[in-house]
């Protein structure tokens, strides 16, 4: 059976990787045409918001356009440093930029209740689907998600860890999620690792490992100097993203070329919203990186479409559900 093509698009501001003073979202102007792209090969994104998304203007006649004509899907994003209610974690949360799992619960679930109910009283339509801030997911948040009826969450990063990526300073960083199934599976809401009997379907984005995997050792040596971590990381990765980053189209061709043959459920695609405008990511700074990355996105979803079954999160949720998909693992309740 065809794996199903799942495109997530972290739909938030501009450039947060540069950690600034006041957000933009100059970026939700150069939606259309990645949209425009994914509708001439039938694909069907699932857009995952931020609260400062949720507040413009141009991304809310972008949604409501997108929902009017069900060509895609509005989701939630939430970044825990911006998103109401404002209680500060750190002394100064736009550069530190917590994990939403770092707060305490009540923070949490206000948080996540701002961020649904603004989505769907902007969009008019229930809010189903969720990735975490920073890849940041835990027990806690599944059981709030759970509350609010979430069906779909994809912060999983499969063979990737957290930990070294701080939010408060002296915390402990991010999740470790190596172990992690690479397969979608209803959560174990006590042990998010593991598939249980909860609603909630964790569908992990598409990551690989390379043949570089065994220089771990290697890695750990040259975490302390920049300039070797970046060319280890560069030219002898640990891991393949379905994620464009410049250099990357014949990996991800293949990871879609393969993903029959080895039975993959499905294939998870992701990018960021900002990397699809000039400056707007590290990535992408120039006008002439974009249409390189066009021209990349070009060739994989032309390949997606010819070999995999277009879905959003939703709709991939409720074919999983039904059984549609074979699955790997898990207790289905």
């Amino acid at each position: 059976m065809r794996p199903v093509f799942l495109i997530t698009v972290d739909t938030e501001g501009d450039n947060l990787w540069a950690r600034p003073r006041e957000i933009t979202t100059r970026n939700a102007e150069f939606l259309p045409r990645f949209q425009e792209l994914c509708e001439r090969y039938g694909l069907r994104p699932t857009y995952l918001a931020t609260y400062e998304m949720a507040c413009s203007p141009t991304f809310r006649e972008f949604g409501l356009d997108l929902l009017g004509r069900g060509t895609g899907e509005i989701g939630t994003h939430p970044h825990a440093w911006n998103t109401p209610p404002l209680v500060p974690l750190t002394h100064d949360d736009l550069y530190h930029q917590p994990y939403l799992i770092e707060y305490p619960e009540p923070v949490m679930a206000e948080k996540i209740r701002v961020l649904t109910e603004l989505l769907e009283d902007t969009f008019g339509v229930k809010m189903r689907s969720h990735r975490a801030g920073r890849w940041g997911f835990s027990e806690t948040y599944a059981r709030l998600l759970l509350r609010h009826g979430y069906l779909v969450d994809c912060s999983v990063t499969p063979h990737v860890s957290w930990r070294g990526h701080l939010g408060a300073p002296g915390g402990p960083g991010g999740p470790d999620y190596r172990n992690f199934p690479e397969d979608p599976y209803f959560v174990d809401s006590l042990d998010i690792s593991r598939p249980g009997r909860s609603t909630l379907l964790e569908v992990p984005v598409t990551i690989v490992p390379s043949g570089w995997r065994s220089l771990g050792n290697l890695r750990e040596r040259v975490r302390s100097v920049p300039l070797l971590r970046r060319a280890v990381h560069r030219f002898l990765p640990a891991v393949y993203w379905l994620r464009p980053d410049r250099r990357n189209l014949p990996h991800m061709l293949r990871i879609v070329r393969q993903a029959a043959e080895l039975g993959r459920t499905h294939l998870e695609f992701m990018v960021h919203s900002s990397e699809l405008m000039p400056a707007g990511s590290p990535l992408f700074p120039t006008r002439d990186h974009i249409e390189r990355l066009y021209a990349n996105l070009e060739a994989l979803f032309e390949l997606a479409a010819r070999t995999c079954t277009p879905a959003t999160l939703s709709e991939f949720y409720d074919a999983y559900r039904a059984r549609a998909y074979p699955f790997a693992g898990g207790l289905i309740p």
